[in-house]
């Protein structure tokens, strides 16, 4: 119907994400039955909902996403087989196994009804756990192993404003599963798991200082890429402008 193709101004949804990876050592047997042995890691990057079902090994995916996302790419490093990966059904997730840590490129198009642009967000591969110098240290395979699997995760939420009615009757038929609430104030993962740390090194914190520096460096390439493309409309902008005074000219100087 046309009144479903109607946008309900001044509404806004969400839905909370998580988007991330899980990797685990793997063992020498392992690593001689694979077709590439210097792989060391077995990983998982996928977009989930951000509550945890009845899994508790796995984060997140209580919720199927499928309802409001018809697709997510997994752009992973160049030197995997076929680098762009397609997920069009849940899970939304792509396993491979590896030795080095990159970034991925994860693209997520909305169903049809949305009538919206698909979103793109950033993941760095983690394999190793936190460090407290926040310098890269890979642990021995054994010490690896038995520390149990990495996670890397990022929250988000992903705001909706003024749908189209037809999906905003999707949505909210699809109820989210909410995360528990919380009774206490959080604590850095440090301080929540003493028992998996080195306490003679003051513990390990959460984000280190090259993560940040990382992520300072991508914020400033961004920054960059945004200052050319505006410099790039400015030009076209005022090569447009002349081209319309010199149309106005040609009119004004046309017999009527």
């Amino acid at each position: 119907m046309a009144s479903d193709r109607v946008r309900v101004r001044g509404v806004s949804i969400f839905r909370p994400i998580i988007y991330g990876n899980t990797a685990t050592a793997l063992t020498q047997k392992e690593r001689d039955a694979l077709p590439s042995p210097d792989h060391t890691h077995r990983w998982t990057v996928a977009v989930r909902s951000a509550a945890s079902g009845g899994n508790a090994d796995q984060v997140g995916g209580a919720d199927d996403l499928s309802y409001f996302i018809k697709r997510v790419t997994f752009k992973l490093h160049d030197t995997y087989p076929n680098p762009s990966r397609n997920v069009d059904k849940p899970p939304f997730e792509v396993t491979e196994t590896g030795w080095g840590e990159f970034d991925i490129h994860i693209r997520i198009t909305f169903v049809p009804e949305s009538g919206e642009k698909a979103v793109v967000v950033y993941h760095h591969l983690k394999l190793h756990a936190w460090t407290a110098s926040g310098e890269p240290e890979i642990p021995p395979i054994d010490v690896a192993i038995k520390a149990g699997p990495v996670h890397s995760w990022q929250y988000d939420e992903i705001v909706f404003h003024d749908p189209y009615q037809n999906f905003l009757n999707i949505l909210t038929n699809h109820p989210v599963t909410h995360l528990p609430k919380a009774k206490r104030k959080p604590v850095p993962f440090h301080l929540a798991n003493p028992g998996s740390l080195d306490a003679s090194k003051g513990g390990v914190p959460e984000f280190t200082s090259l993560m940040e520096k990382e992520e300072a460096d991508r914020l400033e390439e961004a920054r960059q890429a945004i200052i050319v493309e505006q410099e790039r409309w400015r030009t076209v902008l005022i090569e447009r402008e002349r081209e319309l005074e010199n149309l106005q000219k040609q009119l004004a100087a046309t017999p009527q």
